[in-house]
Protein backbone atom coordinates (compact mmCIF):
# COMPACT_ATOMS: atom_id res chain seq x y z
CA UNK A 1 0.00 0.00 0.00
CA UNK A 2 0.92 3.25 -0.63
CA UNK A 3 -0.39 6.49 1.01
CA UNK A 4 -1.48 9.20 -1.46
CA UNK A 5 -3.24 12.19 -2.36
CA UNK A 6 -5.29 13.27 -5.73
CA UNK A 7 -5.10 16.73 -7.12
CA UNK A 8 -6.98 17.76 -9.78
CA UNK A 9 -5.91 20.95 -11.65
CA UNK A 10 -8.72 22.03 -13.93
CA UNK A 11 -12.30 21.62 -12.98
CA UNK A 12 -13.61 17.86 -13.75
CA UNK A 13 -10.02 17.54 -15.36
CA UNK A 14 -7.26 13.92 -14.54
CA UNK A 15 -6.68 13.56 -11.07
CA UNK A 16 -3.14 12.96 -10.42
CA UNK A 17 -1.35 11.19 -7.40
CA UNK A 18 1.30 13.00 -5.41
CA UNK A 19 2.95 11.97 -1.91
CA UNK A 20 2.01 13.72 0.87
CA UNK A 21 4.84 13.41 2.86
CA UNK A 22 4.39 15.15 6.03
CA UNK A 23 1.50 16.81 5.08
CA UNK A 24 -1.76 16.59 5.82
CA UNK A 25 -3.98 17.57 2.71
CA UNK A 26 -8.11 18.19 3.12
CA UNK A 27 -10.31 18.05 0.36
CA UNK A 28 -11.14 21.45 -0.82
CA UNK A 29 -7.33 22.85 -0.17
CA UNK A 30 -5.05 24.18 -2.80
CA UNK A 31 -1.77 22.88 -2.93
CA UNK A 32 1.50 23.38 -4.84
CA UNK A 33 3.20 20.77 -6.31
CA UNK A 34 5.69 19.83 -9.01
CA UNK A 35 4.52 18.46 -12.15
CA UNK A 36 6.26 17.39 -15.72
CA UNK A 37 4.98 21.22 -16.67
CA UNK A 38 7.17 22.78 -13.58
CA UNK A 39 5.75 24.16 -10.45
CA UNK A 40 1.85 24.37 -10.06
CA UNK A 41 -1.03 25.01 -7.95
CA UNK A 42 -3.93 22.47 -7.70
CA UNK A 43 -6.73 21.48 -6.16
CA UNK A 44 -7.27 18.97 -3.19
CA UNK A 45 -9.75 16.63 -4.23
CA UNK A 46 -8.62 13.23 -2.46
CA UNK A 47 -6.93 13.80 0.90
CA UNK A 48 -4.44 11.47 2.91
CA UNK A 49 -5.28 7.76 1.42
CA UNK A 50 -4.12 4.48 1.10
CA UNK A 51 -4.09 2.84 -2.03
CA UNK A 52 -2.75 -0.21 -3.64
CA UNK A 53 1.04 0.11 -5.03
CA UNK A 54 -0.62 -1.55 -8.59
CA UNK A 55 -2.60 1.52 -9.09
CA UNK A 56 0.53 3.95 -9.30
CA UNK A 57 1.86 3.64 -12.61
CA UNK A 58 5.03 6.18 -12.03
CA UNK A 59 7.46 7.05 -8.91
CA UNK A 60 4.79 10.00 -7.15
CA UNK A 61 6.36 13.20 -6.30
CA UNK A 62 5.96 15.08 -3.43
CA UNK A 63 3.53 18.08 -2.54
CA UNK A 64 5.85 20.85 -1.72
CA UNK A 65 3.25 22.82 0.06
CA UNK A 66 -0.05 23.25 1.40
CA UNK A 67 -0.89 26.92 -0.59
CA UNK A 68 -0.72 30.07 1.43
CA UNK A 69 -2.61 33.30 1.13
CA UNK A 70 0.83 34.03 -0.47
CA UNK A 71 0.38 31.46 -3.20
CA UNK A 72 -2.98 32.33 -3.76
CA UNK A 73 -2.43 35.85 -4.64
CA UNK A 74 0.47 34.22 -7.01
CA UNK A 75 -2.49 32.62 -8.73
CA UNK A 76 -5.27 35.08 -8.88
CA UNK A 77 -2.18 37.70 -10.27
CA UNK A 78 -1.65 34.92 -13.09
CA UNK A 79 -5.29 34.25 -13.70
CA UNK A 80 -4.74 38.48 -15.00
CA UNK A 81 -1.62 37.92 -16.84
CA UNK A 82 -3.46 34.86 -18.50
CA UNK A 83 -5.98 37.48 -20.01
CA UNK A 84 -3.31 39.66 -20.71
CA UNK A 85 -1.34 37.02 -22.75
CA UNK A 86 -4.58 36.21 -25.01
CA UNK A 87 -4.91 39.58 -26.28
CA UNK A 88 -1.55 39.91 -27.00
CA UNK A 89 -0.75 36.30 -28.57
CA UNK A 90 -4.24 37.06 -30.32
CA UNK A 91 -2.25 40.30 -31.60
CA UNK A 92 0.33 38.23 -32.73
CA UNK A 93 -1.64 35.62 -34.92
CA UNK A 94 -3.43 38.72 -36.56
CA UNK A 95 -0.06 40.47 -37.58
CA UNK A 96 1.65 36.87 -38.75
CA UNK A 97 -2.12 35.89 -40.74
CA UNK A 98 -1.63 32.61 -39.00
CA UNK A 99 -5.10 30.13 -39.98
CA UNK A 100 -5.63 29.36 -36.33
CA UNK A 101 -8.29 30.20 -33.41
CA UNK A 102 -6.61 30.86 -29.91
CA UNK A 103 -8.78 29.23 -27.16
CA UNK A 104 -6.88 29.43 -23.66
CA UNK A 105 -3.92 30.61 -21.88
CA UNK A 106 -2.17 29.03 -19.22
CA UNK A 107 0.84 30.30 -17.11
CA UNK A 108 2.60 27.28 -14.36
CA UNK A 109 2.49 28.51 -10.65
CA UNK A 110 6.28 29.92 -11.20
CA UNK A 111 5.67 31.48 -14.50
CA UNK A 112 8.73 29.25 -15.98
CA UNK A 113 6.28 28.32 -18.68
CA UNK A 114 3.04 29.52 -20.66
CA UNK A 115 0.86 27.68 -22.88
CA UNK A 116 -1.26 28.40 -25.75
CA UNK A 117 -3.50 26.21 -26.50
CA UNK A 118 -5.65 27.11 -30.37
CA UNK A 119 -7.42 25.11 -32.85
CA UNK A 120 -6.85 25.12 -36.28
CA UNK A 121 -7.68 23.45 -39.74
CA UNK A 122 -4.64 22.26 -40.54
CA UNK A 123 -1.03 21.82 -39.16
CA UNK A 124 0.26 25.32 -38.88
CA UNK A 125 3.79 26.49 -38.84
CA UNK A 126 4.23 28.84 -35.64
CA UNK A 127 8.06 28.69 -35.10
CA UNK A 128 8.38 32.48 -35.87
CA UNK A 129 4.80 33.27 -33.45
CA UNK A 130 7.06 31.59 -30.93
CA UNK A 131 9.84 33.66 -31.28
CA UNK A 132 7.51 36.70 -31.39
CA UNK A 133 6.27 35.53 -27.81
CA UNK A 134 9.23 34.94 -26.54
CA UNK A 135 10.82 38.02 -26.90
CA UNK A 136 7.39 39.85 -25.24
CA UNK A 137 7.53 37.29 -22.04
CA UNK A 138 10.96 36.21 -21.92
CA UNK A 139 10.12 32.66 -20.70
CA UNK A 140 9.22 29.38 -22.24
CA UNK A 141 6.85 28.98 -24.35
CA UNK A 142 4.62 26.01 -25.81
CA UNK A 143 1.70 26.06 -28.34
CA UNK A 144 -0.39 23.14 -28.45
CA UNK A 145 -3.42 22.49 -31.21
CA UNK A 146 -5.94 20.79 -29.60
CA UNK A 147 -9.13 19.16 -30.96
CA UNK A 148 -12.58 20.25 -31.28
CA UNK A 149 -13.89 18.23 -27.96
CA UNK A 150 -11.15 19.88 -25.94
CA UNK A 151 -11.98 23.03 -27.39
CA UNK A 152 -15.46 22.68 -26.08
CA UNK A 153 -14.08 21.55 -22.62
CA UNK A 154 -12.23 24.82 -22.28
CA UNK A 155 -15.00 27.42 -23.27
CA UNK A 156 -17.70 25.32 -21.84
CA UNK A 157 -21.59 26.13 -22.79
CA UNK A 158 -25.17 24.70 -23.03
CA UNK A 159 -25.85 21.31 -25.07
CA UNK A 160 -29.04 20.52 -27.25
CA UNK A 161 -30.85 19.36 -23.49
CA UNK A 162 -30.00 23.17 -21.79
CA UNK A 163 -27.75 22.06 -19.74
CA UNK A 164 -24.11 22.63 -19.05
CA UNK A 165 -21.94 20.49 -21.54
CA UNK A 166 -21.24 16.97 -19.87
CA UNK A 167 -17.36 17.27 -20.42
CA UNK A 168 -17.18 20.71 -18.78
CA UNK A 169 -19.58 19.52 -15.77
CA UNK A 170 -19.23 16.04 -15.23
CA UNK A 171 -16.75 14.13 -18.08
CA UNK A 172 -12.93 14.25 -16.31
CA UNK A 173 -11.57 11.95 -19.44
CA UNK A 174 -12.99 11.62 -22.87
CA UNK A 175 -14.17 8.08 -23.61
CA UNK A 176 -14.16 6.97 -27.06
CA UNK A 177 -18.38 7.24 -28.27
CA UNK A 178 -19.09 5.26 -31.59
CA UNK A 179 -21.99 5.24 -34.16
CA UNK A 180 -22.70 1.61 -33.09
CA UNK A 181 -23.88 2.93 -29.78
CA UNK A 182 -26.50 5.61 -31.04
CA UNK A 183 -27.74 2.57 -33.87
CA UNK A 184 -28.36 0.76 -30.50
CA UNK A 185 -29.98 2.99 -28.34
CA UNK A 186 -32.61 3.43 -31.05
CA UNK A 187 -31.22 7.00 -32.22
CA UNK A 188 -32.17 8.12 -35.83
CA UNK A 189 -28.35 8.76 -37.66
CA UNK A 190 -29.05 12.28 -38.46
CA UNK A 191 -25.70 14.27 -37.49
CA UNK A 192 -27.95 17.24 -36.34
CA UNK A 193 -29.37 14.67 -33.57
CA UNK A 194 -26.07 12.94 -32.44
CA UNK A 195 -23.88 15.07 -32.53
CA UNK A 196 -22.98 17.90 -30.07
CA UNK A 197 -22.00 21.22 -30.73
CA UNK A 198 -18.54 20.20 -30.80
CA UNK A 199 -19.60 18.56 -33.99
CA UNK A 200 -18.89 15.20 -32.40
CA UNK A 201 -21.04 12.29 -31.11
CA UNK A 202 -22.16 13.47 -28.17
CA UNK A 203 -20.72 11.83 -24.63
CA UNK A 204 -23.77 11.25 -22.84
CA UNK A 205 -23.89 7.93 -25.73
CA UNK A 206 -21.18 6.84 -24.05
CA UNK A 207 -21.94 6.47 -20.01
CA UNK A 208 -25.68 5.83 -21.54
CA UNK A 209 -24.48 2.56 -22.90
CA UNK A 210 -24.10 0.18 -20.30
CA UNK A 211 -27.91 0.78 -19.56
CA UNK A 212 -28.97 0.18 -22.85
CA UNK A 213 -26.83 -3.32 -23.31
CA UNK A 214 -28.30 -4.24 -20.45
CA UNK A 215 -31.82 -3.77 -21.61
CA UNK A 216 -30.79 -5.33 -24.79
CA UNK A 217 -29.86 -8.40 -23.21
CA UNK A 218 -34.03 -9.13 -22.14
CA UNK A 219 -35.61 -7.27 -25.16
CA UNK A 220 -36.51 -9.06 -28.24
CA UNK A 221 -34.79 -6.66 -31.44
CA UNK A 222 -36.23 -5.39 -34.50
CA UNK A 223 -37.26 -8.60 -36.63
CA UNK A 224 -36.82 -11.00 -34.09
CA UNK A 225 -39.05 -14.01 -33.98
CA UNK A 226 -40.85 -14.49 -30.96
CA UNK A 227 -43.83 -16.30 -29.19
CA UNK A 228 -46.66 -14.94 -27.37
CA UNK A 229 -48.66 -16.17 -24.40
CA UNK A 230 -51.47 -17.26 -26.80
CA UNK A 231 -49.00 -19.58 -28.55
CA UNK A 232 -49.26 -17.11 -31.82
CA UNK A 233 -45.78 -16.36 -33.43
CA UNK A 234 -45.19 -13.17 -34.82
CA UNK A 235 -42.21 -10.52 -35.93
CA UNK A 236 -41.17 -7.74 -33.74
CA UNK A 237 -41.52 -4.74 -35.86
CA UNK A 238 -41.29 -1.98 -33.30
CA UNK A 239 -39.30 -2.34 -29.65
CA UNK A 240 -38.99 0.50 -27.67
CA UNK A 241 -36.00 -0.64 -24.88
CA UNK A 242 -36.17 2.03 -22.53
CA UNK A 243 -40.39 0.61 -22.11
CA UNK A 244 -39.57 -2.62 -23.29
CA UNK A 245 -43.10 -2.17 -25.07
CA UNK A 246 -42.87 -4.35 -28.60
CA UNK A 247 -44.60 -4.17 -31.70
CA UNK A 248 -45.58 -7.70 -32.89
CA UNK A 249 -46.60 -8.76 -36.06
CA UNK A 250 -48.59 -12.17 -36.23
CA UNK A 251 -47.34 -14.84 -38.65
CA UNK A 252 -50.90 -13.99 -40.28
CA UNK A 253 -50.07 -10.88 -42.87
CA UNK A 254 -53.76 -10.24 -42.51
CA UNK A 255 -53.61 -10.13 -38.54
CA UNK A 256 -53.24 -6.91 -36.61
CA UNK A 257 -50.26 -5.83 -35.21
CA UNK A 258 -50.08 -6.03 -31.41
CA UNK A 259 -48.82 -4.17 -28.48
CA UNK A 260 -47.28 -6.23 -25.90
CA UNK A 261 -44.29 -6.49 -23.21
CA UNK A 262 -41.34 -7.71 -23.50
CA UNK A 263 -41.63 -9.72 -20.10
CA UNK A 264 -45.04 -11.48 -22.08
CA UNK A 265 -42.93 -13.11 -24.86
CA UNK A 266 -40.63 -15.36 -25.65
CA UNK A 267 -37.39 -14.76 -28.14
CA UNK A 268 -37.52 -18.25 -30.95
CA UNK A 269 -34.89 -16.32 -32.69
CA UNK A 270 -33.50 -12.26 -32.11
CA UNK A 271 -31.93 -10.01 -34.51
CA UNK A 272 -29.00 -8.39 -34.74
CA UNK A 273 -28.14 -4.38 -34.61
CA UNK A 274 -26.64 -3.79 -37.94
CA UNK A 275 -25.12 -0.80 -39.51
CA UNK A 276 -24.36 -0.77 -42.65
CA UNK A 277 -21.15 0.32 -44.05
CA UNK A 278 -22.38 3.34 -46.03
CA UNK A 279 -23.84 4.98 -42.89
CA UNK A 280 -20.59 4.39 -40.95
CA UNK A 281 -18.60 5.93 -43.50
CA UNK A 282 -21.12 9.05 -43.88
CA UNK A 283 -21.06 9.69 -40.44
CA UNK A 284 -17.07 8.76 -39.65
CA UNK A 285 -16.09 12.08 -39.28
CA UNK A 286 -18.61 12.56 -36.22
CA UNK A 287 -16.13 9.76 -34.05
CA UNK A 288 -13.17 11.13 -34.82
Amino acid sequence: MVEIVGIRFKKNGKIYYFAPGKIKAEAGQKAIVETVRGVECGDVVIPNRMIEDSAVTSELKEVIRIATPEDLEVVKRNKQKEKDAFVICQQKIKKRGLEMNLIDVEFTFDNNKILFYFTAETRVDFRELVKDLAAVFRTRIELRQIGVRDEAKILGGLGICGREFCCKGCIGEFQPVSIKMAKEQGLSLNPTKISGTCGRLMCCLKYEQNTYEELLKITPKTGAYVRMPNEVKGYVEEANIITGKLKVRPENDSAVPVIIDRSEVTIIKDSVIKVNKDEIKALKALEE
